[in-house]
């Protein structure tokens, strides 16, 4: 009996140890080399609670690039998009019960030759730690896992709109066009209000060839879509289109009213409408397993995919 006393007592003694402000603050400095930053490594998944992990891994890895890149407190966390490199100093730990933890972390910017950007301050962060197992492990940072949250229970409704609104233009536009292998849509969302949405829409229907997609017809149909909830899923019930020739402009302006030059700027602006169609490309092969490097227009060279 004595001996069992004894051995709990070490037992308690040793997590006691554990669990000194010491100790938490190398394990804090541990964790500070897994803070995602531009990139979430996956040997991150050892050092992050399961719940905080999964968030972080659906935005950057789950999401389409060009959702998680409008957050740049997602892509920055501790360094912004300058080229430095975040140097990491615990000041304390604070245990707010047996199983939670805060480290105030402060961090200076230095340059990738170990020399400090002497323009950046000192800035202060929130590391977040619960213990699991026996074994501390970062739970939030900055309180971003409730931001993650957010971002992905309204990108998932987004996802549900975008599907309705690609098997619509799939569906009753693209019947009308010359067909091809696959018809994928591009879509340029200008502004949407309660079930109204209102955007830049192209029907694209192409042959893959090798490694190349082959654009073989396709058009632009610009306009108002409304949509219905039904269930949790949402259906096309009617789509406002700009008209062709003389009067597109003043279909454009009526449609779009005080949205209209968002959607001029847009329309109007080739760069952005290739960046959009190569990332909603990419996103449609990487879904559907497609090995494709490669896309072409009748009569243009072919356009790489991934650099």
């Amino acid at each position: 009996m004595k001996k069992i006393l004894i051995f709990a007592l070490a037992a308690l003694l040793f997590a006691a140890c554990n669990d000194s402000e010491k100790q938490l603050k190398e394990r804090a400095a541990e964790l500070c080399k897994y803070i995602p930053d531009h990139e979430l490594l996956e040997q991150s998944k050892d050092y992050m609670t399961a719940d905080f992990y999964a968030v972080l891994d659906t935005m950057f890895n789950q999401l389409p690039e060009f959702e998680a890149m409008d957050h740049e407190w997602l892509y920055y966390f501790v360094t912004g998009n300058g080229g430095t490199i975040a140097d990491f100093e615990v000041s304390s730990v604070e245990k707010t019960d047996n199983t939670h933890a805060v480290a105030t972390i402060k961090v200076r910017q230095k340059w990738e030759d170990g020399s400090f950007d002497e323009s950046s301050d000192v800035e202060e962060h929130k590391l977040y730690m619960e213990k699991v197992d026996g074994q501390w492990l970062m739970s939030d940072f900055d309180e971003h896992k409730a931001d993650c949250i957010r971002h992905i229970a309204i990108n998932k409704k987004e996802q549900v709109v975008r599907n309705a609104i690609s098997d619509y233009l799939v569906k009753e536009i693209g019947e009308h066009y010359l067909k091809g292998e696959i018809c994928i849509p591009m879509m340029i969302m200008i502004h949407e209000e309660d079930e109204l949405f209102m955007g830049d829409f192209w029907v694209l229907w192409y042959d893959q060839v090798g490694d190349t997609l082959k654009c073989v017809s396709g058009g632009n149909h610009a306009g108002l879509m409304t949509l219905s909830k039904e269930g949790d899923q949402y259906k096309v019930t009617s789509f406002e289109q700009t008209v062709d020739g003389a009067g597109n402009e003043a279909s454009a302006k009526r449609i779009f009213g005080s949205y209209f030059d968002i959607y001029q700027d847009i329309h109007s602006n080739e760069k952005i409408r290739e960046a959009v169609r190569q990332e909603q490309l990419r996103e449609y092969l990487k879904k559907h397993n497609l090995n494709v490097r490669y896309y072409q227009d009748f009569g243009w060279p072919a356009v790489a995919l991934y650099e």
